[in-house]
């Protein structure tokens, strides 16, 4: 089959993925989750693209990471363990059928399937905005409707969630994740369920050659510099090798 440039249109419109899509959401329904159908990996495409454009990286690898984010939790079809690997071997030969250059099929199933705290590492610029944009689509619009369980931690924690955001700070290597908090729920219960996402999320901006500040009802609650220097110096030792 002849190499195509696939777009994210045509990845959003393609039946297969649609169907991957809206059925990975179904499941997750049934099995209680928030919502993990096109609101989540729409949004998650979005701040995976906005952070890489942040940090002038080349228009093809945003593309590819709009791509990667939206077929990201495909997996959850198969099972909510291991979604991110299952999804990756899935993706992989639909993606070829598309007419997707193998090269590019790799960065972004490595992308899927390493975004998950259970098992995943960054391992690449796409990988990296991926884990960051993923975990922090933390929100009162992911409870599903009427569905609402104030027994559920899950459901507590993200109903408090009034606001989130993402920003870069380019000039200081800073990426911001922001959001705000009403008394449904606490900080304390925010860790509970997201502290191993949030840990993720630092050695994905430190991947990036960037500190990850975030910040709850206008307080930084990570206020430790993990090894930037370090971050930084890594950072320019893989630009290195990439131009030898």
């Amino acid at each position: 089959m002849e190499n195509k440039i696939i777009t994210i249109d045509d990845v959003r419109n393609d039946p297969q993925i649609s169907a991957l899509v809206h059925y990975a959401n179904h499941i997750m329904s049934v099995m209680g989750y928030t919502e993990h159908g096109p609101r989540h990996v729409g949004v998650v495409s979005r701040v995976t693209t906005d952070i890489l454009r942040e940090l002038d990286y080349p228009k093809r690898t945003l593309e590819l990471a709009e791509i990667a984010g939206w077929v990201h939790d495909v997996g959850n079809i198969v099972n909510r363990t291991d979604h991110g690997l299952n999804g990756a071997v899935m993706l992989l030969p639909i993606l070829q059928q598309m007419g997707m250059p193998i090269e590019e099929v790799l960065r972004i199933v490595s992308a899927v399937g390493n975004h998950e705290e259970q098992h995943g590492t960054p391992v690449s610029e796409i990988s990296a905005a991926l884990i960051i944009a993923d975990k922090s689509d933390a929100h009162r619009s992911r409870v599903r409707r009427g569905r609402y369980n104030p027994e559920d931690i899950h459901d507590r924690v993200n109903m408090s969630i009034k606001k989130n955001w993402v920003e870069v700070d380019k000039a200081n290597r800073v990426i911001r994740f922001e959001l705000i908090m009403d008394g449904t729920s606490s900080v304390l219960e925010f860790l509970q369920i997201y502290m191993s996402r949030m840990v993720m999320s630092e050695d994905a901006a430190h991947f990036l050659g960037c500190r990850l500040e975030i910040v709850i009802n206008g307080m930084i609650i990570n206020n430790h510099i993990k090894n930037l220097e370090a971050a930084k110096a890594n950072l320019e030792k893989r630009n290195d090798n990439l131009d030898k």
